[in-house]
């Protein structure tokens, strides 16, 4: 098997820094920028997955840490994969788990061999290393496998921060070589490097040079969206992308919010992930072209409008304000099942609102007439 048959990316149009391509991989092609829709236990949660594909999602999440508590890589495995046990017959890319370790576990023990940890499920213990990670998302089958990283923490010290960056360096290598060591596996997926250095432009540097040196199909500037704001976050993005290779994809890792999608595609970002539309749309929040709206609110208890009047999804097609205000208060399933695809279908037509305006070279129009509307158009009227 080729190379570009197992991996492949291609830039069909840059406009400034924000590009458009497709990734290709044996499962199907993925357009860039994407946005991937969170599957964090096998299930992007209150959706089919079939609904997901329908929002013209080409991949969606999974997560290392929650599948190996439950249900347990190894049963997967026995039953099919994780594409056979939900029924996503397209690419699925996994993190590594060290996120959720540390934000999530008790107890956590970091040493130069992984962490070892508690479970937030019945406090049973567990270790993850690099080695493990790979292991788990080869039992997965996961199409796009991720580097075993430290997340380093906001206000982390010059010092500390230094310290997580060149141990997930060394990580990434022992990733590298466990990823190879699943000859049949690797065969088929693809494998991304994590860069880190927290806010640092020179700590980043050394961290995408260690990973070049190494090398990847893709790599990932992990280590925001932890707290530090927007302004904090795109500053980094200003330089971190382009000390990335410009011929393999770059993938922001747990952002964001809309307006933070569309300045990082601006910055060169190719691949996104966020539980924020699933998450948001269960607890009645939906995102719509002109701003964030909160449908418990009581002015939409008679309002007969689409939750978005410019949206061509089936919640917006078929429901009203005042049937999902409904919903939400009287907490009914529906309610989260609509609000949730909504969203997704929300997020995938401004990725792929942003690959038109890339392709026909007036991004920076499309941004501008994003922020008037979204950012202006308080809470949807």
């Amino acid at each position: 098997m080729s190379v570009a048959e197992r991996f492949s990316f291609s830039i069909a149009a840059t406009d400034g820094k924000a590009r458009t391509g497709t990734i290709r991989m044996l499962r199907g092609e993925i357009r860039t920028p994407a946005f991937m829709p969170v599957g964090t236990a096998a299930t992007v949660k209150a959706m089919k997955p079939e609904t997901v594909r329908a929002t013209g999602a080409d991949i969606i999440l999974g997560n290392t840490y929650h599948l190996m508590l439950r249900p347990g890589a190894e049963r997967v495995a026995r039953l099919g994969g994780l594409h056979k046990f939900m029924n996503w017959n397209r690419p699925i890319l996994t993190d590594s788990g060290g996120y959720q370790v540390m934000s999530l576990s008790e107890l956590t023990k970091l040493s130069e061999n992984g962490v070892e940890f508690q479970s937030h499920l019945d406090g049973s213990r567990h270790m993850l290393t690099p080695e493990r990670s790979m292991e788990i998302q080869r039992l997965l089958g996961s199409d796009i496998v991720m580097a075993f990283d430290e997340c380093t923490k906001n206000g982390a010290t010059r010092e500390e921060a230094q310290a997580s960056m060149e141990r997930s360096m060394r990580w990434a290598k022992r990733s590298r070589d466990g990823f190879d060591s699943g000859k049949d596996h690797a065969s088929r997926a693809a494998l991304f490097g994590i860069q880190q250095g927290s806010l640092d432009k020179e700590m980043r540097a050394v961290s995408a040079e260690a990973l070049i040196e190494i090398g990847f199909d893709g790599y990932a500037i992990g280590g925001l969206a932890v707290g530090e704001g927007q302004e904090a976050m795109f500053d980094v993005l200003d330089y971190a992308p382009g000390q990335l290779p410009a011929d393999k994809p770059r993938y922001l890792m747990g952002v964001g919010k809309p307006d933070d999608l569309v300045g990082a595609v601006a910055r060169g970002v190719d691949m996104f992930d966020c539980v924020l539309p699933s998450r948001s749309g269960r607890n009645g929040q939906a995102f719509t072209a002109r701003g964030a709206l909160n449908i418990r609110n009581a002015k939409f208890a008679e309002d007969l409008a689409p939750l978005d009047e410019t949206c061509e999804c089936s919640v917006c097609l078929n429901h009203s304000r005042a049937y999902l205000h409904h919903l939400i208060r009287a907490k009914e399933i529906l309610g989260a099942m609509l609000m949730t695809e909504h969203n997704i279908a929300y997020y995938q037509s401004l990725m792929a609102g942003m690959r038109d305006a890339i392709s026909e070279g007036r991004f920076a129009d499309f941004a501008k007439n994003f922020s008037l509307n979204y950012l202006g158009g308080g809470d949807a009227d």
